[in-house]
């Protein structure tokens, strides 16, 4: 509802329902929110595992039915650095991560840990 409802009783107006502003802030929101979606998605199994504290690489190549050596082998990247990577030993370079992001089919962004 955007609008004030009026409602009648014997043909006259009794009753004004109005919406509250904060629903309306909610419609604008999902509105803005629905336009910039760019159709990437997170599954709740790879949010569930970095909240669990999985590195991000670790649960997309884990949802992804990955292991280390085929995800080393499709972004070229040695299964040693990759495991570093994983454990947060080391943090990687941009094109590295680059590469597992484009083997992993995610945006690189996902990827990096704070």
């Amino acid at each position: 509802m955007t609008g004030i409802q009026f409602i009648e009783r014997d043909g006259r107006a009794e009753f004004a329902v109005v919406p509250l502003i904060e629903d309306l802030d909610d419609e604008a929101l999902f509105d803005q929110a629905k336009a910039a979606d760019d159709g990437f998605h997170v599954p709740a199994v790879v949010l569930d595992a970095e909240l669990a504290g999985a590195h991000p690489i670790r649960a997309w190549r884990e949802y992804r039915n990955l292991t280390q050596d085929a995800l080393s082998e499709a972004s070229g990247i040695s299964k040693p650095y990759l495991s570093q990577i994983e454990s947060g030993k080391r943090n990687g370079t941009f094109k590295k991560l680059s590469a597992i992001a484009k083997a992993l089919s995610v945006p690189v962004d996902i990827l990096a840990q704070q």
